[in-house]
């Protein structure tokens, strides 16, 4: 017996892992939208498509677990059909299929039109950049390419994502401009690798030139880079950056490590002496840039002395954001060959180190914004506070501004100027400024 009636053939896609992840989900939406579906995003309804992550320990463990969750639910009655998605259905279907068979059907991470199919729908070539969106109604993440041709040691992203593919500037365009024409104010690019954007279709690196013809687009006020590579990064972008207000002075560059030894088993293509070279060209040419980056601990071979030359090196380059990863050993990655030889607490000691660390200098970098004015976004209401950004942070990952809504009226998706009253690690509080 069914406990509620659910409204039959709604379809409710839920969605694992990163922004590439959101972006493939509002995508499916937009073709299901098409077909005359009802859809919605993490609510009730009686077909579930779950999009699932794979790239390491934790997310495939919350994957499995939200499957399990939504099979249970279809053996108690709650839902008619389970579809399985995403990368960890691409890189492990067989083993799923066997483990939990109870699922419909699982579909890697090209077969969208297979997996429309499945749903009674039809894939539909013509709608470039049509979607769905499920972030806040100011911004919107741009996918500009698919897959990474980068050999890194530990990662797994191009066994459930294939290689590198770029999408051509034009649809881009076109994608920016339906998103503008829907309020969108902010594109936060992303790909697995924005540094190797237009190799592939150009025969050349083209993300300065996409960024030329992106900030001509009507209703864009901020465009920020996710995800650039370090080695072959296209120093014309520093340009775009200078020249054109609306390009955050921001930029996610993940650098994984410092120590030479460590980047040469990671396969980064690069050193020691290059990283810091590359970061010196940023803060010179850009001195305003906010550099976020992520960093890998306890990788096969991390010696104390490997950890302490990354930790004086955070030290001395005060990031403005920094996430710090312990290392998972990934089966059919380069890397798996290694001996995972850091213990578990040892890679969780090493990345709390490091994250204390950046705590303090984050707090630092923070007390010397008292007194200045920012033009912020605002994202939300939150309690008694709404919650904006600066250009110098992405949303969900990085330092908010919180502004007190007992006192002042902002309207959520807006541009306002503030100023900065009080700072924390993280978080800084802020007045409205009135002309």
């Amino acid at each position: 017996m069914r406990t509620k009636t659910l409204k039959k053939n709604k379809i409710n896609v839920v969605t694992l892992g990163c922004s590439k992840n959101v972006y493939d989900s509002e995508v499916l939406m937009g073709q299901l939208r098409a077909n005359n579906k009802e859809v919605a995003h993490e609510e009730e309804g009686n077909v579930v498509v779950i999009n699932t992550c794979g790239f390491i320990a934790n997310a495939k463990e919350e994957s499995v677990n939200t499957i399990l969750e939504y099979v249970q639910k279809k053996e108690d009655g709650l839902v008619d059909k389970v579809f399985v998605t995403g990368c960890l259905s691409e890189r492990y279907k067989p083993d799923l299929q066997k483990e939990i068979p109870n699922v419909d059907q699982y579909f890697g991470t090209t077969e969208l039109p297979l997996l429309l199919k499945a749903l009674g729908a039809d894939y539909k070539h013509e709608l470039i950049g049509e979607r769905l969106t499920t972030t806040p109604k100011n911004y919107a993440y741009l996918k500009i390419a698919e897959g990474c041709d980068r050999p890194c040691s530990f990662c797994a992203i191009p066994l459930m994502r294939g290689g590198h593919k770029s999408t051509p500037i034009e649809n881009l365009v076109i994608e920016a401009e339906k998103l503008a024409a829907n309020g969108i104010k902010e594109l936060i690019l992303i790909a697995q690798d924005l540094t190797y954007y237009g190799l592939d279709l150009y025969k050349e690196r083209a993300l300065a030139k996409l960024l030329r013809e992106l900030v001509k687009v009507e209703g864009i006020e901020w465009i920020r880079l996710h995800y650039a590579f370090p080695t072959g990064f296209p120093m014309d972008v520093l340009d775009v950056m200078l020249e054109e207000p609306k390009v955050c002075n921001y930029i996610d560059i993940p650098l994984q490590h410092i120590s030479t030894k460590l980047l040469k088993s990671m396969r980064r293509g690069t050193t020691y002496e290059k990283t810091n070279a590359l970061l010196k060209t940023f803060r010179e040419k850009v001195p305003q840039m906010a550099i976020r980056t992520t960093l890998i601990v306890g990788y096969p071979g991390e010696t104390q002395e490997d950890f302490e030359l990354l930790r004086d090196w955070v030290k001395e380059m005060r990031f403005e954001r920094l996430g710090c990863f312990t290392y998972s050993h990934e089966e059919n990655t380069h890397a798996y060959n290694l001996e995972d030889d850091v213990p578990e607490d040892v890679k969780m000691e090493r990345a709390n180190e490091i994250m204390a660390l950046q705590s303090q200098i984050s707090w630092e970098l923070n007390q010397e914004k008292i007194g200045k004015e920012f033009r912020i976004v605002i994202d939300r209401k939150e309690g008694n506070y709404f919650v904006g950004r600066t250009e110098f942070d992405s949303p969900d990952v990085d330092n908010e501004v919180l502004i007190d809504a007992t006192k002042h009226y902002l309207k959520t998706g807006e541009y306002t100027r503030v100023k900065i009253t009080e700072a924390e690690d993280f978080d800084l509080y802020a007045e409205p400024v009135t002309n």
